[in-house]
């Protein structure tokens, strides 16, 4: 399968051999998240996913403005109930929160309904300092709908979640951080640079190691601890005797990397 490319609305390109960055094109509506530009989103996670060479993702927007100022209310306003049927609208978004390989948002400018919602489902987000995030969709007829209700409250809990979305409250990046919302704030010009040199950390690890904890960890915010615990202690056990697990404690032992 390869993205349709006849209108690019998603930009890839190489950081280092093991780092593919993903850059939302749409500068001219703020990046604005239409349903084609996350169908090429899409379809190129799903090509990512087989490709042995691509260990993590970087994804950010187009210009200095927005990671992605929302969904694109134009094409939303004529939908009725029906869509939510055989032909979910959002049903592609799932292809982004089951990427199996990390994924890391460097947030440049808003990211606002649909774009804080695309933010949330990546695994770690770091931000400029003039990034704005917030999940304002009560205040246009409607609620969040790809996971703003679902993931916010896990990330800053609920009383922060019901300020962001019954009022429209936005968070400055440094309140993005203090609430748990993101990982690091990092000044614009420095943004892509420090969201590379994460990911080619990440990336020096076993591919199977990473997107184990990953995995565990998504597990986490959606089992008990009990279970949770069980399966943790399940992953761990089969690392042992892989090749990674024995060259990185021989390594570990010898003093070496």
């Amino acid at each position: 399968m390869t993205p349709d490319m006849a209108a690019p609305l998603v930009l890839t390109s190489h950081m280092q051999p093991h780092v593919t960055l993903l850059t939302l094109h749409r500068p001219e509506v703020l990046n604005a998240l239409n349903l084609a530009l996350m169908r090429q989103l899409a379809d190129h996670l799903r090509i990512l996913a087989q490709d042995e060479t691509c260990r993590v993702v970087i994804l950010t927007g187009s210009g200095e403005k927005a990671f992605a100022a929302g969904a694109d209310i134009s094409e939303m306003h004529q939908l009725r109930p029906e869509v939510g049927g055989k032909d979910d609208f959002l049903a592609v978004w799932d292809v982004v929160a089951n990427f199996p390989k990390p994924i890391i948002a460097a947030v440049n400018g808003y990211a606002l309904g649909g774009g804080c919602e695309l933010a949330m489902m990546a695994d770690m987000t770091i931000a400029c300092e003039n990034a704005v995030f917030g999940q304002p969709e009560c205040l246009i007829g409607v609620i969040p709908g790809a996971g703003g209700t679902q993931r916010l409250l896990k990330c800053v809990g609920k009383s922060l979640a019901m300020d962001m979305i019954l009022t429209g409250r936005r968070l400055s990046a440094a309140d993005a951080l203090q609430a748990g919302l993101i990982s690091r704030v990092v000044p614009q010009e420095q943004l892509l640079e420090q969201a590379r040199n994460m990911a080619e950390s990440i990336a020096k690890l076993s591919p199977r190691v990473a997107q184990l904890a990953k995995q565990m960890l998504n597990m986490a915010l959606e089992t008990p601890l009990s279970e949770g615990l069980k399966q943790e202690r399940q992953a761990f056990y089969r690392l042992f005797g892989t090749p990674e697990q024995q060259e990185g404690m021989a390594a570990f032992l010898n003093r070496k990397k």
